[in-house]
């Protein structure tokens, strides 16, 4: 069995996931998005589905998969003692945006100075 990095390192299967984050998609829908053939979408949809990344349920003739967000967990996991390296610029970078609105007056417009010219007829 594949372990979970294995699974998202390939491009086709995170750009699958990453349909799949917003809402439940069939063959079709990820073959026309993504414009894989269908045999390439229909691979990569049973790795997933195998290695538990997303379920399938059947609605008429169409199957549509969904994602099951339990494997990303591991990579949550993982992630987690390496977001101390971009959580600290992102805290930066929000304190110095803080200090800029801050510094900054804000200008009103006035309407003369959003008036626009009345176009010649």
């Amino acid at each position: 069995m594949e372990s979970v990095f294995e699974i998202i390192a390939e491009p086709n299967r995170r750009a699958i996931l990453s349909l799949l984050v917003s809402s439940q998609q069939s063959v079709g829908e990820i073959e026309r998005q993504l414009r894989m053939p269908q045999p390439t979408v229909s691979k990569h949809l049973r790795v997933l589905r195998v290695a538990g990344f997303v379920e399938s349920t059947v609605d008429a003739q169409r199957r549509l998969y969904r994602l099951k967000p339990e494997p990303l967990q591991e990579v949550d996991a993982w992630l987690a003692p390496f977001r101390r390296f971009w959580s600290a610029h992102v805290d930066a970078l929000e304190r110095h945006l803080d200090r800029i609105s801050q510094s900054t007056p804000t200008k009103r417009k006035t309407k003369e100075k959003t008036a626009r010219p009345k176009p010649r007829t």
